[in-house]
């Protein structure tokens, strides 16, 4: 169990990529993972979402807001998913404020000791605080390549990029090469 004793948190909204999703639900436990899917939960417990392509349910009844720096730093990787995750999540109800998940984003991107992971059109989180990405080498969805270039990233043509602390993939159907990558540098450390 490479993962033993690490915490990965999964960044979670309506309209997730089930197959990748599911692929994490099962990939990082088996290697000893503790992981957390975390959204905004509106005051409420739990919210059930449903996923884009088959409108599967998924509960989720842990918050990114009002987490304490200590428990982001218990974190070993933070990862924003495929498909429309981080769309929904740059929502905010002031649009001159940053959006609470690009917040909790920016917070974790302050902290080198966590792996960030990113992931197909997870990129779209960045897009009010893309001075995270500025400079960086990164990979995107296709569609997102000039979004990732207007952040001021260097977009690199492979499935899996790797820049320092931060981890970039294509698409969400190379979800299994990216957890892979992941799961290498956190048993590295």
């Amino acid at each position: 169990m490479k993962l033993k004793g690490k915490k990965i948190g999964v960044l979670f909204e309506g309209d997730f990529y089930e197959n990748e999703i599911f692929y994490y639900q099962y990939r990082f436990p088996e290697e000893g993972a503790e992981l957390h899917f975390l959204t905004r939960l509106w005051g409420q417990e739990k919210i059930t979402f449903k996923g884009h392509e088959y409108k599967v349910p998924m509960d989720c009844n842990e918050s990114f807001e009002g987490m304490s720096d200590e428990e982001l730093a218990s974190y070993s990787a933070i990862i924003v998913p495929s498909g429309m995750v981080s769309d929904r999540l740059r929502y905010t109800e002031d649009v001159t404020q940053t959006p609470p998940a690009t917040e909790f984003l920016r917070r974790a991107f302050a902290n080198k000791s966590i792996l960030k992971g990113i992931i197909c059109h997870g990129m779209w989180l960045v897009a009010p605080a893309t001075e995270l990405v500025q400079g960086r080498r990164v990979v995107v969805h296709n569609n997102l390549i000039g979004d990732a270039i207007a952040y001021g990233a260097e977009y690199v043509n492979e499935d899996v990029v790797v820049d320092g602390d931060l981890v970039t993939g294509r698409s969400g159907g190379h979800c299994h090469l990216f957890a892979r990558k992941i799961i290498d540098i956190l048993s590295d450390k």
